[in-house]
């Protein structure tokens, strides 16, 4: 069955995400539509890239995955479809798709190119007709002008060296967890035959578990998430307004 998501910042208070789903079900009756969320605040492309990054794989190869976040992006911003890791992407070429995957892309066309509309709701008249074509089977290349890049912004990297990783805070999640970008890969690198500790918010821990409830209620945890990421948590708490430590906060590991 052909599937289309949807991740958008537009909520569930007003229509908006209701007449994206009635445009693509009046085309095509037959596509199966996700949503992932419709909660991100309004422009941030960061936390929807951590978002779809984080679940786009989970999903057949093939989905089409249409992006309302940022939609109409700026002046000069064009609307585009993406073959990436065998998915496809519909939305707005802001910066957000360069930020899901570290592998080429294999196709990205120019949507509204061929016979451009104008209009204030993309996501509805633009993206949606889209998606449904590449659900129902059209070749990607039939559906805009071919483009040689789209547009890549720099995510926040990890520093690494024998004696220390330094990582960030990228996302503070819905419980307060503070997930950072420092991997387990590296981690088990780096850190094979070594003690390590690991610094943040003035507080300093040498163990890392590998549940949440390894820890006691009230008590603070360190895990590699299922995402591969190092994950701080207060266990049954607020780790981000407890440690106050919130998006962006350093968080270092330091080996013996």
């Amino acid at each position: 069955m052909a599937i289309v998501t949807l991740l958008t910042d537009s909520g569930t208070s007003d229509h908006y995400v209701a007449a994206v789903k009635a445009r693509i079900i009046s085309i095509n009756q037959a596509i199966r539509i996700e949503d992932i969320t419709h909660d991100i605040k309004p422009g941030d492309i960061g936390h929807a890239a951590f978002v779809l990054r984080s679940v786009f794989r989970e999903f057949p190869m093939q989905t089409v995955h249409l992006v309302g976040v940022n939609a109409t992006g700026d002046r000069n911003d064009s609307f585009i479809a993406l073959q990436l890791e065998d998915h496809f992407f519909v939305g707005c070429d802001n910066g957000l798709f360069g930020l899901i995957s570290d592998q080429s892309h294999q196709q990205v066309i120019e949507l509204n190119s061929l016979n451009p509309i104008t209009t204030t709701f993309p996501e509805r008249d633009i993206f949606a007709p889209a998606a449904v074509k590449l659900a129902s089977g059209m070749p990607i290349t039939n559906l805009g002008k071919p483009l040689p890049a789209f547009k890549k912004m720099i995510d926040r990297q990890i520093k690494a060296t024998k004696k220390q990783i330094t990582g960030s805070i990228i996302r503070v999640d819905g419980v307060g967890n503070l997930i950072t970008n420092i991997s387990k890969r590296v981690f088990d690198i780096l850190s094979q035959g070594k003690s390590y500790t690991v610094i943040f918010g003035g507080e300093k821990f040498r163990k890392i578990y590998t549940q949440y409830n390894q820890a006691e209620q009230g008590e603070c945890f360190i895990v590699f998430n299922n995402l591969g990421l190092l994950e701080i948590g207060i266990y049954k708490g607020n780790a981000s307004e407890l440690l106050g430590l919130e998006y962006d906060g350093v968080v270092n590991i330091v080996f013996d």
